[in-house]
C-alpha cells in the first residue's frame, strides 16, 4: 500500500508485515512473511527506519522491529503530503538565462564604442587581444578597472607598455605576412566581442551564446600560451624551418 505514497515494492511489503504483526519481528521472520529477498532486507528496513516509520529495539541479542501504528503513520504521510505541497507552491522556477543570438558589427566606430561599453559592465573578468596602436587608448580604462579588483588580462601584437596589468605580448616576425588585425575580448567568461578585417574594414560579432564564448576563450588562451611558449623558445622554433613555415601562416 506505500507504493501510492512513493515508496518502494519492498518497502511496502515489509511494512504491510509489520503493520499485520502486533509483536515486534526480527529480520528472519520478516523475510518469511515479506518475501522480500535475505539480501535485500536489511537495506529495506534500514530505509524505513531513517523515513521514520518503523521502530527497533534489542530482545536477547536480536534486534526487533515494529511498525509505528497505522494511525500516527497516515497522520505522518499527510502532513508530509502537505508540506511538500506547500513548498510547492512558495516554489520559485527559472528558466537559465541562455541567449544564442549572435549580433555582427560592420562600423570600426561601433565595435570600438561596443567594445569600452562591456569594459565597463565587467564585474569579474576581462580578457582582451589586439594590435598595440589600438589597445593603447584603452589602457586607462583597463586599469582602471584591474583596480577595482576586475581580473585583466592582455594579449598585445607589438610591444605596449601595461605597467601592473597582467600582459603577454607577442612581436610579430616581419616575415609574418598573414597575420592579421583583430579584436576579441571576453567578459566575466559569458560575453564575447570579436572583431577582424574584411576587404579593408572591421567586422564583428557579439554574443551570449556559450559555445561561442567557450570557444573564443580557449582561443585566448591559446594564443597566450603560443605567444609565451614562441617568446622562450624563439631561436629554437625559428631554427626549424618546418615549424617556422607554421608559425608564418597563423593569421591570428
Amino acid at each position: 500500500m506505500l507504493q501510492k505514497f512513493g515508496f518502494t515494492q519492498y518497502e511496502s511489503q515489509v511494512f504491510e508485515v509489520l503493520t499485520a504483526k502486533s509483536e515486534p519481528l526480527d529480520a528472519t521472520t520478516i523475510v518469511k512473511y515479506s518475501q522480500v529477498p535475505k539480501s535485500k532486507v536489511y537495506e529495506v528496513l534500514h530505509r524505513l527506519v531513517e523515513k521514520g516509520l518503523i521502530l527497533t529495539s534489542f530482545h536477547e541479542k536480536k534486534k526487533l522491529y515494529a511498525a509505528l501504528p497505522l494511525e500516527t503513520t497516515i497522520e505522518k504521510l499527510t502532513a508530509e503530503f502537505e508540506a511538500n505541497i506547500e513548498e510547492m507552491k512558495n516554489a520559485e522556477y527559472h528558466l537559465p538565462e541562455s541567449d544564442e543570438r549572435v549580433w555582427t558589427l560592420q562600423n570600426d566606430a561601433t565595435i570600438t564604442s561596443l567594445l569600452k561599453e562591456l569594459l565597463l559592465k565587467a564585474a569579474h573578468s576581462i580578457y582582451i587581444t589586439g594590435w598595440n596602436d589600438e589597445l593603447a587608448p584603452l589602457l586607462p580604462l583597463l586599469k582602471d578597472q584591474h583596480e577595482r579588483g576586475i581580473k585583466v588580462e592582455i594579449l598585445s601584437i607589438g610591444k605596449l607598455e601595461m605597467e601592473n596589468l597582467q600582459a603577454h605580448v607577442l612581436l610579430p616576425d616581419e616575415k609574418h605576412e598573414a597575420l592579421e588585425r583583430h579584436k576579441l575580448i571576453i567578459i566575466d567568461g559569458k560575453e564575447i566581442l570579436f572583431a577582424g578585417v574584411e576587404k579593408g574594414y572591421f567586422q564583428g560579432i557579439h554574443t551570449l551564446s556559450r559555445p561561442l564564448v567557450k570557444f573564443f576563450t580557449e582561443f585566448f588562451h591559446h594564443d597566450v600560451a603560443l605567444t609565451e611558449i614562441t617568446k622562450k623558445y624563439h631561436s629554437i622554433l625559428m631554427a626549424d624551418e618546418d615549424i617556422k613555415e607554421t608559425l608564418m601562416k597563423l593569421r591570428y
